[in-house]
């Protein structure tokens, strides 16, 4: 089985890398010619497509990661095939945009986590090859209609913004005269332990927070500053702004 990538972007890049650290050979994988298609090649031996028509034609798998307003147009008049799975992780394009003939496509949210095989990715409607892909770099769920998959997207910017609440914790730990090496990995591997608890417990996550916030404790004390901020309106917010996005209903 060949996985071809049309379109060798930074996530195309995490996806191989995952891909190649899960044990797939780069002789399994053939890059179209452009973006970073030089640089992965370099770095991994993986061949270059003459042309995306020639990459179609190799391969049984083809994972499209254009820019999203450039999907239609990569995909158009190309040589799919029955049989083909065309993986789209192109966020925010919608299966009715992706025409592709006989091949069956399949809508993909991995993170760039995935270069460490640690990306939840999720994925509509469910392919048993399209799973097989996506497991290798990390826990993937097979969503229930394409709306459900346009929420779950929103993860992939919280994914971000997490990373902004740690690098902005271990920031302000150095500002007090910590280590600035060790505060990346103590705030980093918080993170990692409350995500964990939550994900490997099935008690109600409302319960498991009473547990921890202590009457007079650290932990009530700076959800109060933080509710009296109205973080939770602002999240909301954000979080509503980029469905929108994904949607259509905002070009903002």
């Amino acid at each position: 089985m060949i996985i071809g990538f049309l379109g060798v972007g930074h996530l195309a890049a995490a996806l191989i890398a995952g891909l190649k650290r899960a044990g797939v050979s780069p002789q399994a994988m053939l890059l179209s010619p452009r973006g970073r298609s030089a640089e992965l090649s370099g770095r991994y031996g993986i061949d270059i497509a003459a042309s995306s028509k020639a990459l179609v034609a190799r391969c049984d798998i083809i994972v499209l990661a254009v820019r999203p307003h450039d999907a239609a147009q990569a995909v158009a008049g190309l040589p799919f095939r029955a049989g083909q799975v065309l993986i789209s992780v192109c966020a925010g394009v919608a299966l009715a945009e992706l025409a592709s003939g006989p091949a069956k496509v399949v809508r993909a949210m991995p993170l760039t986590a995935a270069e460490i095989n640690a990306s939840p990715t999720v994925f509509f409607p469910d392919d048993g090859a399209a799973r097989q892909l996506l497991e290798r770099l990390g826990p993937a769920f097979a969503l229930r209609s394409e709306r459900e998959f346009e929420v779950a997207t929103v993860n992939a910017a919280i994914y971000g913004w997490a990373q902004s609440l740690i690098a902005q914790s271990a920031e302000w730990c150095a500002t007090k005269g910590t280590d600035a090496a060790t505060m990346r990995q103590l705030v980093a591997q918080t993170f990692v332990a409350a995500g964990r608890l939550i994900a490997e417990k099935n008690d109600p996550m409302e319960h498991m927070l009473s547990e921890l916030v202590t009457p007079g404790g650290i932990t009530e004390l700076g959800l109060s500053v933080l509710d009296a901020a109205d973080q939770r309106r602002a999240w909301q917010c954000a979080c509503e702004a980029v469905l929108d996005r994904l949607t259509g209903r905002s070009s903002a």
